[in-house]
This record gives structure tokens, C-alpha cells and sequence, in this order.
């Protein structure tokens, strides 16, 4: 059993920080045995092997429902990464490297108000970075559409819309005003378009603060979601360690941000989540 597994599993019993790697007893071997087969069972004798984890196609029950359920994405670089790591496939090879991610999951996944079964978290170099792995699986095409927030200097995903062929919409901040009557923004996500699929119109994204601080509404991800749209929550200029940003009622497709104070780390972690919904799983 990989080492990172026992630590999980042995915080799991007794609550303690992920940076626990003292010897363990027999009874305590035992419970990691079992919390492994039950939760990675991909790592059991007989399980199944990495292609069993590839994504299907969602069945005809799931087809009818709403929003971006019925709109999983294709597979690529990013899906790779993320079945990689779900079915914990010679991601580590040092037999601790992997525990303060492991840390830094759960204390970012706390922050958040949300678990590892609604969200896949992906820790990368750089904003940029995860950005544009966004940009190269996300399946843009003609007709369908990235309408961004975010400004040019930070916004790495355009190109790939733009190269895709996809209609990039540039809308001002101020379309996030929930005072203003008749929404511009509102507007756009109702849109239909008799050339586009009516279950996927294409990938919003939008800042969780503006520079200044002032803070956006969330009730633009579940109103972007109900009229068939992919969002991503640019949470990076928060500090989630400090500031709250609750993810329980209203749960965006894709959310970037930063975590510091990470044990194991002298700088802050950039960290790419993704929704496990959004990808048929």
C-alpha cells in the first residue's frame, strides 16, 4: 500500500494531521487495509484496470437532467490527469512527496464547503497553467460559445476558444451587477441559437472578487448552469485561508484559486478543481 494511502487512511481513524508517518500497530494495519480496498479499490488484487476508469457516455436516465449534467466533457490532457490521480496510478513515486497534497486537498476542500466527491483537485505551477489545460479540454467548437469576465491579462483561455472556433463574448464587470434590471448577462445565457446544441451553449467564467475586493455574486453559477452553460470561478485573488468562499449551494464547473500555508510548502499552491458531474462520473 502506497504511504500517502496509509496516511489518509490513518488520519481518517484518528483525526490527526496528514503529516502523521510513525509506524503503525496490526489492528491499525488492518483498517488501512480496509479503508484502502473500499475507497481505491483499483489498488486491490483483481481490480480493474485503468481503461475500466475511462469516461461513458451518460445513460438515457441521466440525459433528462437539467443543466450541465447532461453535458459531460470530452476526454483529454486534463481528464488524463484527473483519472490518473482518482485511481492514484503511479502518481507519486516518492513514498511521501504525495502526503502534503494530500494535506493541502483536504484543507482547501474544508475552506470550500465541499468534499472530494463533488470536486477532483488538480495542483499545478501556475494560474496559467491551469487555465490553459482548461482551454485545451474544454470542447469548444463552431457555434458554441466562452463568455469571460476575466480580464485579457489573466484570461489564457480565449485563445484556445478563439482557435476552436468557438464565439468569445468579452463582457464588462458590471454585467455581474445584481442591481441592474434586465441583465445584459442574464440575457446572453437565455440566448438560443438554432445552430448550436440546445444542451451545451458553451463555458462562462467570471472572478469571485474584483481587485478592489468588492466580491461577485455566486448566484451567477447556478443561473449560468440552468440555461446550459459550464462555469469557472476565478477564486485566485482570494486567500482562501482568510477569506470564506462557501461552495455548498452554489457549485461552478471548474474553480481556480490559491492556498498558502500549506506544511510541506514556503509558497502559496495553485490548484485547479474540477466538478466531478461535469465530467459523467
Amino acid at each position: 500500500i502506497p504511504p500517502y494511502m496509509v496516511a489518509e487512511a490513518m488520519s481518517s481513524l484518528h483525526g490527526l494531521d496528514l503529516r502523521w508517518s510513525s509506524p503503525i500497530t496490526p489492528t491499525e494495519m488492518q483498517y488501512v487495509e480496509q479503508y484502502v480496498k473500499a475507497r481505491y479499490p483499483e489498488n486491490t488484487p483483481g481490480a480493474a484496470g485503468p481503461d475500466e476508469f475511462k469516461r461513458k457516455s451518460p445513460s438515457a436516465g441521466q440525459a433528462k437532467e437539467w443543466g450541465v449534467k447532461k453535458m459531460p466533457l470530452e476526454q483529454s490532457r486534463l481528464l488524463d490527469i484527473l483519472t490518473q490521480k482518482a485511481t492514484s496510478i503511479a502518481t507519486y513515486t516518492d513514498s511521501l512527496s504525495s502526503i502534503p497534497e494530500i494535506h493541502a486537498r483536504n484543507t482547501l476542500l474544508r475552506h470550500l464547503g465541499v468534499t472530494d466527491e463533488d470536486y477532483l483537485v488538480v495542483f499545478t505551477s501556475s494560474l496559467k497553467e491551469s487555465m490553459m489545460m482548461v482551454g485545451e479540454s474544454y470542447p469548444f467548437c463552431r457555434y458554441m460559445n466562452f463568455m469571460t469576465v476575466l480580464s485579457e491579462e489573466v484570461d489564457w483561455i480565449r485563445e484556445f476558444a478563439s482557435y476552436k472556433e468557438a464565439k468569445v463574448i468579452v463582457a464588462p464587470s458590471n454585467w455581474l451587477n445584481l442591481r441592474i434590471a434586465g441583465s445584459q448577462l442574464s440575457q446572453n445565457f437565455r440566448r438560443k441559437s438554432k445552430q448550436q446544441s440546445p444542451n451545451l451553449k458553451g463555458l462562462f467564467a467570471f472572478p469571485a472578487a474584483e481587485n478592489g475586493g468588492t466580491r461577485n455574486s455566486l448566484h451567477w453559477v447556478s443561473e449560468a448552469q440552468r440555461n446550459s452553460w459550464h462555469v469557472l470561478l476565478d477564486a485566485s485573488n482570494l486567500r482562501l485561508c482568510d477569506d470564506q468562499l462557501n461552495l455548498t449551494f452554489h457549485k461552478p464547473d471548474y474553480v481556480l484559486c490559491t492556498l498558502s500555508g500549506v506544511v510541506g510548502h514556503s509558497t502559496s499552491m495553485t490548484c485547479l478543481l474540477v466538478r466531478r458531474s461535469s465530467f459523467g462520473s
